[in-house]
Order: structure tokens, then C-alpha cells, then sequence
């Protein structure tokens, strides 16, 4: 009697197996397919976000590292000026006065003042400080202050980490 009773009991479990199988089957997954899948769908969300996190915080990190050697950089760096000190530009043997680089501009005022067609005067305006920005650039001397190796190659290697880390999260395929 026993033996009936396992059988009945084996043929229940059966017909309950089959069942969820159907089902399952037209749903096309198992159930224990179904539930791990929902499992690791649910790990690489969580995965994908804090990778995510990862990716910003290396940029920012990258940035911090680019944004202070650079400082450090700029620190060892000493600009000089020799506006003022006789000429900047030289045409042959001859250089020309500092004062006389104003004339353009200078002209140019009086002709926005003086005529009625505009032109002409910002023209000259523009002309003129242009010839100043550059007679300015052309003055200014730019000397690297002594520093110990160690010091110049944590400054370029921050400058160069930082950069790397910046563009390897902006240049990322995804």
C-alpha cells in the first residue's frame, strides 16, 4: 500500500512538474531561468550605476590632477616685461618708438568723430590694437624658474595623468 501511495503521490508531482513546465514553456523560459535572469538583470543595474559613478569620479579625479600641476607649473614660471624700454619694432636698422605703435589707433577715433561713413575709423581702430596686442605680446620675456627634478617631474606627471585620465572617460566607447 505503500508503494501505491508514493505512486499516487510520484504521479502528482508529475502532473504538477508538467503543468509549470507548460506554462514555462509558453512563456519561453523556465522558471528557474526566468528568476535568474531577473536576478542578474538587477546585478549589472547595480553594476552600470556604480561603474558610472566610477567613470565621473575619474574625470573629476583626472581634472584635479591636471588643474594642479598646471598651478605647479605656473608657479615655476616668471613673466617679464620690456614695454617701455626704447622700441619693439624694428623695420631694418631703424626701430620704432613704443608711443608711435598708438597712432592707428588714435587716427581711428578721430575718424569715427570726423566723418559720417564709419568705416574708415574702425578700420583704423581695429588695425591699431591689433599693433598694440602684439607690440605687448612681443615685449613680455618668459623664464622657468630653477626646480629640483623630482619637483618638474611630479609637475609635468600630474599635468600628464590628469590629462590621460580626463580624455580616456571622454574617449570611452560605451
Amino acid at each position: 500500500m505503500s508503494e501505491k501511495k508514493t505512486t499516487g503521490v510520484d504521479e502528482q508531482y508529475e502532473k504538477l512538474y508538467e503543468e509549470v513546465e507548460g506554462q514555462s514553456a509558453q512563456k519561453g523560459k523556465t522558471r528557474p531561468e526566468r528568476t535568474m535572469d531577473e536576478i542578474l538583470d538587477g546585478m549589472d543595474n547595480s553594476r552600470s550605476r556604480k561603474k558610472d559613478e566610477n567613470e565621473l569620479l575619474r574625470f573629476f579625479g583626472g581634472l584635479l590632477l591636471f588643474g594642479a600641476g598646471l598651478f605647479m607649473i605656473f608657479q615655476n614660471i616668471t613673466v617679464g616685461s620690456s614695454w617701455g624700454y626704447g622700441s619693439v619694432f624694428r623695420i631694418g636698422g631703424y626701430g620704432i618708438p613704443n608711443g608711435t605703435i598708438m597712432i592707428p589707433l588714435l587716427i581711428g577715433i578721430a575718424l569715427l568723430f570726423l566723418c559720417d561713413r564709419k568705416l574708415w575709423g574702425w578700420l583704423f581702430i581695429s588695425v591699431g590694437i591689433v599693433i598694440v596686442l602684439a607690440a605687448v605680446l612681443m615685449s613680455v620675456s618668459i623664464h622657468w624658474n630653477t626646480s629640483s627634478a623630482w619637483v618638474f617631474i611630479v609637475m609635468f606627471g600630474m599635468t600628464f595623468a590628469g590629462g590621460a585620465m580626463m580624455l580616456r572617460e571622454l574617449f570611452r566607447s560605451k
